[in-house]
């Protein structure tokens, strides 16, 4: 039997549907009809890797599970420089880190990787002459797209970003005496979520409009450190409210919504920049 285990893991179904669902209400009028009119879709799509953890199909999993988080602290000085996944990994065996694929994990490329396959395909859909083969295109272009959401939503939780993803970590400093509970990632962002947030209080929270990033791969770098700033207050909240599903304090709710927001703001900037960057790239193509 198949046993689905992505709903113990990142936004949970819920906060990661409506992460999708803000990012596509408010699409930009100059993105195509068949884009803009997929919310539902993309809103599905999103806690798609979710869908795919599975310990009993090691194969899988094993292969996509260290796409959903960065532990920064664990990230020497420079490593993120580097231009690809491989050499990135090159980077962080050369700084002595062990088994760098799972102490320091690859978000920032998943993402950026995505938004690559996906601007190669919004450039395809530009380019292409027959109309079944369009139907085609938009259909992987709403693929990646969807996808592309979930990693976007794991960076705008804090856990994604940082040693401590599930409790202050074992060995580390821990002067403010922060919760070591090794449900704290669950609690927050799926049992917390599901009780108190709903796709209302998301789509209040994000502004409209949107701008292509001038550059994705230091707009992915930026969201991903503004996110690890946020550790800290995350786990101040923990311990003087706690995140419980029985009462609500404004401040928990508050940050909840705010990261949710933020994952549909970064999100939506991301599709309009892949769009926007595809244009040259279909021009280059078709010379």
């Amino acid at each position: 039997t198949l046993t689905v285990v992505g709903t113990a893991v990142a936004w949970g179904f819920e906060g990661h549907t409506m992460v999708g669902r803000a990012a596509a209400a408010g699409l930009p009028a100059d993105m195509p009809a068949f884009f803009t009119g997929a919310a539902d879709q993309l809103a599905y799509l999103n806690p798609e890797p979710d869908r795919w953890r599975d310990d009993e199909l090691s194969y899988m999993n094993e292969a996509w599970a260290y796409d959903h988080y960065i532990d920064l602290e664990n990230v020497p000085d420079g490593a993120l420089d580097s231009s690809n996944r491989f050499d990135y990994l090159e980077a962080l065996y050369a700084a002595g880190v062990e088994a760098p694929h799972q102490r320091a994990g690859f978000l920032p490329y998943r993402i950026h990787e995505l938004y690559q396959r996906l601007t190669t395909g919004f450039a395809r859909w530009r380019l292409v002459e027959s109309e079944e083969e369009r139907t085609w295109i938009e259909d992987r272009i709403i693929s990646d797209a969807g996808i592309l959401g979930h990693y976007v939503a794991d960076a705008s939780n804090p856990h994604h970003t940082t040693i401590h993803y599930n409790g202050w970590a074992e060995g580390a400093p821990n002067p403010e005496a922060y919760t070591t509970s090794s449900d704290f990632h669950w609690r927050f962002e799926s049992e917390f979520v599901s009780a108190h947030i709903g796709y209302d209080d998301v789509a209040r929270a994000v502004p409209g409009g949107v701008e292509a990033p001038a550059d994705a791969w230091t707009a992915i770098l930026d969201f991903i450190m503004e996110t690890h700033q946020l550790v800290v207050p995350l786990y101040e909240l923990e311990k003087r409210y706690g995140f419980e599903t029985d009462w609500t304090p404004s401040e928990t709710k508050a940050f909840a919504v705010d990261r949710l927001a933020a994952g549909a703001v970064m999100l939506r900037a991301l599709w309009y920049g892949a769009w926007v960057e595809s244009a040259a790239l279909a021009a280059r193509d078709e010379r």
